[in-house]
């Protein structure tokens, strides 16, 4: 038979097998909206089967409802950062450090190229009351000097007041002059269960209103450096200018505030994390009142318990938290903690995971006292212990906060040392030189990107513990600052004014 006698055979065959099957295929929804799980139905003994069809769930209506409170955070800040700020030559060790972890500290001096040009930032967040609060990320409106807020509606937009923000929980709050705004349904983060759908809306790369879904990939997920949240991670789209928006599920309800991604090329790769709704009103809460958030401190080390150690402690199960080590003075030292302990309960409340433990001592409101059920020696013991204050996040309700904590007696300006920072340079704290800005600083040796981390042998947790160990000196004494630069340490003294 020929080449093509067999293609027309072929045709036909195709043509037959299509007709057949118009007519069951005729009433089924597209394929891209349903899921069809063939399942032998009643009469399976007669060789037919039966069409279970799921649809998927219709975001429509929940981006018609909720899409208005959805607002663009646009941030602009018009200073001359290089020349202003300075920072360490590009063949320094710590240029790449700085310019990672650290991207307002240029390299540059004056005239140089990133000089006198205009920064800005864009992000996204939600309006969760008529009168004009907003949530969105500490990231997002940190170290900038105006911010618009711009809505739904393109042609409103509004100035936005910094009422405070929280570097720690990666939260702020923002305020507009207006009334009757649309606002966020809240919902209850607590009953999210892995496997639910939920969407996000933001403004990925500057495109307002866009919506994005997945599910839930899990809960209570703990992160490096970030003891604070228990994380909602999801496979939602998460890009670039998404950071905080709303994470909403099928009810309309917000549940958490998008954050950021895990990615090994910057583009999203299926891992995102959420701040959940109650942690983010809880801070707003806190800021709104003092423009600033008290959390509780224990003052402990600890580390995670394993089968071993378990084994090793007598312990039954590889429960609690590990002491592994106790600041001196500290209220854990007051209240008897020693290392080795192992701290089972806070509260009543018990530690399965050692993530839980900071979680629950933060929410302790300072000057309270707490119950730890400890493991010692082979038997439990009760411990209480007056939980102590947390080192402020002086940056949170003011951004010439921490140049005012700081320039008592130097003449600099300074910031805190993020978490990546201090973790890269291997320190506890740190404070980063941005401006010298006269005075005593100037002459001194002190450089913008120098990282300040002890006063003679003294090392220090917040600026006012810097400042402090500062006035215990005479005005014209020489203080030495210990400071990292590059991949070395060095003293400065510097003169107090």
């Amino acid at each position: 038979m020929s080449i093509a006698a067999l293609l027309a055979l072929s045709l036909a065959a195709c043509d037959r097998k299509q007709d057949a099957g118009e007519a069951s295929t005729a009433s089924r929804p597209p394929l891209a909206l349903q899921t069809a799980l063939s399942q032998p139905g009643p009469a399976a003994s007669s060789g037919a089967a039966s069409e279970r069809v799921v649809a998927l769930p219709d975001f429509t209506p929940l981006m018609k409802a909720q899409g208005s409170m959805v607002v663009n955070v646009i941030t602009t800040n018009r200073a001359a950062v290089a020349s202003r700020r300075g920072g360490p030559p590009q063949n320094d060790p710590m240029y790449e450090f700085f310019r990672r972890f650290i991207p307002d500290v240029h390299s540059g001096g004056p005239g140089a190229p990133d000089a006198g040009r205009q920064r800005g930032g864009i992000g996204s967040g939600f309006i969760i009351t008529p009168d004009g609060y907003i949530l969105t990320n500490a990231h997002v409106v940190a170290d900038f000097d105006d911010i618009t807020v711009r809505l739904a509606d393109p042609k409103r937009k509004f100035k936005a007041r910094l009422v405070g923000l929280d570097r720690r929980t990666d939260v702020a709050l923002l305020k507009v002059e207006a009334t009757d705004l649309p606002s966020a349904k809240l919902g209850n983060s607590s009953q999210v269960a892995p496997g639910q759908w939920v969407a996000a809306i933001g403004s990925p790369f500057g495109f307002a209103n866009t919506i994005t879904v997945g599910i839930v990939s899990a809960t209570g997920r703990a992160l490096p450096d970030e003891g604070f949240v228990p994380f909602i991670q999801t496979d939602v789209a998460v890009n670039p200018g998404n950071s905080g928006g709303p994470l909403i599920d099928l009810k309309g309800e917000v549940i958490g505030i998008n954050l950021m991604i895990y990615s090994a090329t910057g583009g999203y790769m299926g891992v995102s994390f959420a701040i959940p709704i109650e942690v983010a009103l809880d801070v707003a809460k806190q800021l709104q009142a003092a423009g600033k958030v008290r959390r509780g401190r224990l003052g402990v080390g600890i580390q995670p318990m394993t089968k071993e150690l378990a084994q090793s402690f007598k312990l039954d199960a590889p429960v609690g938290a590990v002491v592994v080590i106790v600041e001196k003075g500290s209220p854990a030292d007051k209240a008897g903690l020693k290392a080795g302990d192992v701290i089972l309960s806070c509260d009543g409340k018990k530690i399965e995971d050692p993530d839980e433990l900071p979680r629950l001592v933060a929410a302790t409101k300072p000057g309270e006292k707490a119950t730890l059920e400890v493991w010692r020696g082979g038997r439990r013991e009760q411990l209480a212990a007056t939980v102590g204050e947390f080192p402020a996040d002086t940056s949170a309700a003011s951004r010439e906060a921490p140049a005012k904590a700081a320039d008592i007696s130097l003449g600099l300006a300074v910031s805190e040392l993020p978490p990546r920072g201090r973790k890269a340079l291997g320190v506890d704290y740190g404070l980063v030189v941005e401006e010298v800005r006269g005075g005593p600083g100037e002459g001194s040796g002190i450089r913008p990107g120098d990282v300040i981390v002890a006063v003679g042998q003294e090392q220090f947790r917040s600026f006012e513990e810097f400042n402090k160990l500062l006035a215990r000196r005479k005005k014209g004494e020489r203080a030495p600052l210990l400071v990292r630069r590059g991949a070395s340490a060095l003293y400065v003294p510097v003169e107090l004014a």
